[in-house]
C-alpha cells in the first residue's frame, strides 16, 4: 500500500420513504452538507431509493436499474462535489427486485453490491420479496488510495463476507443497513461492525436508518474496533478522517490475516 493522506468519509443516517424524489432530494441536501465537512466518500443506508415498512409489492413497482434515475441523480450530485456517493438501490429484477447497494462518482457506476443475505430472521422474511444476490468476486473501488468494498445489512453476521472482501484487497468495509430494532438490536449491531473491524484489520463504515423502525448508531470504527464517529438514533451525519498508516501499523501489532489457517469458499 502506497503512503496516503488522510481521507474523509461520512456516514449519513436518514430515513428512506416511499416518495423515490425525496428521498433523492434529502441525499442531495446531506450530501452538500459532508462535503461541506471535506467528505470524499459519502455512505447511505440501504434501500436510500426507495423503502416502506413493512417490505411489500410496491418495491417491484419502484425498482429501478443500474441506469434508472436514481444512479443518474446520484452521479450528478458526486459530480457538483467530486466525490463518491454508496446508497442502497431497489433495483429491478423481473417479477422480484434486488437489494443492491451502488457506487457513484462523477464518472458513473463504479461498483456493485447485492445482498447475499436475505433476512429471514427475528420474524421477517425478506426473501418473499427480495433476490439474493449471486456470490461472485467482489467489486471494489480505490478513493485517494484507500481501498473501499461493499456488503448489506443481515451480511454483518456471516463474517466470511467480511473476509471475502478483505481477500480482495480491502481497506474499508462499507455496510449500509436498515437495522430493525428489536431486543438486543442495538448491541448486536455495535458489537458486530466492531467484529468485523477487529478481525480483519480495517476501517469499517456503517450508515442505518433512524428509530422507529433502524437502531441508528451509524458509526466508524477503525481497525482496532474503536468507534472513531457515529450518530445516535436520530438522523444525522458523521465524518471521520480514515488513514491507511494506521492500517498498516494495527496489521504490523495484529498479523491476524497473516496467521490464520484457513480460507473462505462458498456453499
Amino acid at each position: 500500500m502506497s503512503e496516503i493522506s488522510a481521507v474523509a468519509v461520512s456516514v449519513c443516517q436518514f430515513s428512506p420513504t416511499a416518495s423515490r424524489a425525496d428521498n433523492r432530494e434529502r441525499i442531495a441536501a446531506l450530501t452538500a452538507d459532508a462535503a461541506s465537512r471535506g467528505a470524499r466518500l459519502v455512505v447511505f443506508p440501504e434501500y436510500a431509493s426507495y423503502f416502506t415498512d413493512p417490505i411489500d409489492d410496491s418495491f417491484s413497482a419502484n425498482a429501478e436499474a443500474l441506469d434508472g434515475e436514481f444512479v443518474r441523480h446520484l452521479q450528478a450530485i458526486a459530480s457538483v462535489h467530486g466525490i463518491t456517493i454508496i446508497a442502497g438501490l431497489v433495483e429491478s429484477a423481473g417479477e422480484r427486485v434486488r437489494n443492491a447497494l451502488v457506487a457513484v462518482d462523477a464518472t458513473g457506476l463504479r461498483a456493485v453490491y447485492r445482498k447475499q443475505h436475505l433476512y429471514d430472521a427475528f420474524g421477517q422474511t425478506e426473501s418473499d420479496w427480495i433476490e439474493a444476490g449471486e456470490i461472485t468476486e467482489p467489486q471494489t473501488l480505490d478513493i485517494d488510495g484507500l481501498r473501499i468494498a461493499m456488503m448489506t445489512c443481515y451480511d454483518l453476521r456471516f463474517p466470511e463476507v467480511a473476509r471475502t472482501l478483505v481477500d480482495a484487497g480491502a481497506d474499508v468495509i462499507v455496510v449500509p443497513a436498515e437495522w430493525v430494532r428489536g431486543p438486543l438490536k442495538e448491541h448486536h449491531w455495535t458489537t458486530l461492525l466492531a467484529a468485523r473491524a477487529i478481525e480483519n484489520t480495517v476501517y469499517v463504515v456503517a450508515a442505518d436508518h433512524p428509530a422507529p423502525i433502524g437502531v441508528g448508531h451509524s458509526q466508524i470504527i477503525d481497525p482496532l474496533g474503536v468507534v472513531i464517529a457515529g450518530v445516535g438514533s436520530a438522523e444525522g451525519i458523521a465524518t471521520a478522517h480514515l488513514e491507511q498508516q494506521t492500517i498498516v501499523r494495527v496489521r504490523e501489532i495484529n498479523p491476524a490475516l497473516r496467521l490464520r489457517r484457513y480460507t473462505v469458499a462458498p456453499r
